[in-house]
């Protein structure tokens, strides 16, 4: 056992209140922090935390420990310093770099600004591919994900919830002018909507909405759905129908003029997250590190420049997801 590394995992775990949040502040997995804390609680012959499904707290030993680790901790804390000072002078961020992306993160996060990320580090080569699920070759073989939704991520790996996807509903400026601007959500059922069919097969043909206290959900319908959401952006670029897209990978469109946002004071709501992740074990590769921390500050820039906040994502994937509807919509009439 590692005891100054059980000793910080001890430590960050009673100052996060879980071993969860200890987790994701120190980038490594759950099942390691238990681990290493488990063992350590078997050294000494007490046990130091107290576990129960709020989180974690210590026990009277567990706080008088505490104390006298933390003195110890400081000491190590500055030792880590200078040691990193040390590698940084002779460690460089090169080699190859597997980043596995969703079709619309590649083409309209990562790319505009790769070309910025070469510039600081032209040691690192890049292979960019597109997926769709985590579970995809691609995706299991990647160094580096970013991903929609909600990853089933295995113990391993970091995740980084970066979010709600700011959803917005959409149409042609055309479209609007021939078949008149909806005024409330609930008016969306008379008009033609083109709805997308997730990676799960569920077609999300429920849009559901928020302002305030008010909760609507609207069932949609066209004639037209498509697991290829630049088949759905075409189609409704071209005048044929009412969109749902987020709106980070659509802002060229809006601006513009070819996409037309509606129903702004409302929130859009299940819009979903963005997520990075990758392997525990990668996390010190200088390569991963420096993509990683380049990602989050360029998506939570992204995120800070906009108009309007960003929608809060439930961290749970919603009903209809979790429980494999065909349409989505088949959650209302259940429920009636």
């Amino acid at each position: 056992m590692d005891k100054l590394k059980a000793l910080e995992y001890f430590i960050r775990s009673v100052e996060a209140g879980s071993f969860s949040r200890a987790a994701q502040r120190l980038e490594i997995s759950v099942p390691a922090v238990q681990k290493l804390v488990g063992a350590l609680e078997h050294q000494l012959g007490v046990i130091l935390l107290e576990r129960d499904t709020h989180g974690v707290r210590p026990t009277p030993a567990g706080a008088e420990y505490l104390d006298r680790c933390r003195a110890l901790q400081l000491e190590h804390d500055e030792l880590r310093q200078v040691e990193r000072r040390l590698k940084g002078s002779s460690e460089r961020a090169s080699g190859l770099l597997a980043v596995a992306a969703h079709p619309q993160l590649a083409h309209h996060v990562l790319l505009p600004v790769l070309p910025r990320f070469h510039a600081l580090h032209p040691e690192i080569e890049i292979d960019l591919r597109t997926v769709h699920r985590i579970s995809d070759t691609d995706a299991v073989t990647a160094d580096v994900l970013l991903l929609h939704g909600w990853p089933d991520a295995p113990p391993d790996y970091v995740h980084h919830r970066l979010g709600g996807a700011r959803s917005l509903i959409a149409a042609a400026p055309e479209h609007w002018a021939a078949h008149g601007v909806p005024q409330h959500p609930s008016d969306l059922t008379r008009y033609t909507c083109l709805p997308m069919r997730n990676p799960s097969g569920t077609l999300v043909d429920l849009w559901e909405f928020r302002r305030q206290d008010q909760a609507v959900q609207v069932p949609v319908r066209g004639w037209l759905s498509s697991n290829a959401r630049e088949v759905v952006l075409a189609m409704v670029l071209g005048g044929h129908g009412v969109g749902r897209f987020t709106e980070m990978t659509t802002r060229n469109a809006v601006q513009s003029g070819r996409l037309v946002p509606v129903l702004l004071d409302w929130e859009v709501q299940n819009g979903p997250p963005v997520n990075l992740l990758f392997k525990g074990t990668a996390r010190r590769t200088p390569r991963v590190r420096a993509f990683v921390d380049f990602v989050l500050q360029c998506v939570r820039s992204m995120q800070t420049l906009r108009d309007a906040p960003a929608a809060q994502a439930p961290t749970q994937r919603p009903a209809w997801h979790l429980r494999g509807y065909s349409r989505a919509s088949a959650t209302v009439r259940r429920s009636d």
